[in-house]
């Protein structure tokens, strides 16, 4: 296990935990935007709970791989559903913040 990795993991996992407890806390950035993609605000503790699983998964996969490689999966392909979204929305400024959450989740894949 390279150095690399285990910093990329853990700063992917605190970035997603974050954003996940941002959302369990219903802070104004995140459900304003939530709103203005037509996300109903019903999913985003589902959306939240999505994210924190992540997040611990990616911290698990340092000590049990298999674990790791599907939180990293599952992560990247939320963060793709939520690019997604933001485009249905015709918000095209705001595709790269997901881009940014998903990028150590990505990178922890290929190390």
């Amino acid at each position: 296990m390279s150095t690399a990795y285990v910093i990329v993991t853990i700063v992917g996992a605190v970035m997603v935990g974050f954003s996940a407890v941002s959302m369990f806390a219903r802070t104004p950035w995140v459900v304003k935007p939530m709103e203005d993609y037509g996300v109903p605000e019903s999913w985003l503790p589902w959306l939240g709970t999505a994210k924190a699983a992540g997040a611990a998964g990616l911290i698990v996969g340092l000590f049990v791989p298999a674990i790791g490689v599907a939180a990293a999966v599952c992560l990247v392909l939320y963060f793709i559903g939520a690019v997604i979204t933001v485009i249905r929305a015709k918000w095209y400024s705001h595709i790269p913040f997901p881009l940014i959450y998903m990028a150590p989740a990505a990178v922890s894949l290929f190390l």
